[in-house]
């Protein structure tokens, strides 16, 4: 199955076949005015990699494989921790630091909503490294067309 990100547009599909298939790191499946939805596949053993989103809320469901959720005030603070599997929704709170680890024996096959939108659209990274590096140089930045908070402080990465 081929997503093809069209923008604010109507859009339906089968997002639980789109997550399972989906090998790229992340693939911007969808994006609105509010929010957007990312497919991503974390390599066993890899994880999301921690970080915080001060203005960005993030709903995230596993469809494949087993990871160890880990999330909190601080970096050095993560007192929540919980092992999650297909099925399993997570939410993360603006501003929360968060790390999803893959501890299964397959790639963990998981989507994430954000609100507001938080990547370009239809950006695709293969690799972890692939979105790093994007970040860093500022190609990954929401489309014109989304609504962000007027002065969205820098998301922190450990």
């Amino acid at each position: 199955m081929s997503i093809k990100d069209i923008g604010p547009k109507p859009q339906s599909f089968d997002l639980e076949s789109a997550t399972l298939e989906n090998s790229n790191y992340r693939t911007v499946a969808w994006s609105g005015k509010y929010l957007q939805l990312t497919l991503m596949s974390i390599p066993v053993g890899e994880d999301i990699g921690l970080e915080a989103h001060p203005e960005t809320d993030q709903f995230l469901r596993l469809d494949g494989g087993r990871g160890r959720v880990q999330m909190g005030p601080a970096e050095d603070r993560l007192d929540f921790d919980q092992e999650v599997e297909d099925g399993w929704a997570v939410f993360v709170p603006a501003g929360t630091w968060h790390n999803i680890t893959n501890i299964g024996d397959e790639p963990m096959r998981l989507y994430a909503v954000y609100a507001p939108v938080h990547h370009a659209a239809g950006k695709i990274h293969a690799t972890a490294a692939d979105a790093e590096r994007d970040e860093e140089s500022g190609t990954d930045e929401p489309p014109n067309w989304s609504v962000q908070p007027g002065s969205q402080p820098e998301d922190k990465h450990a």
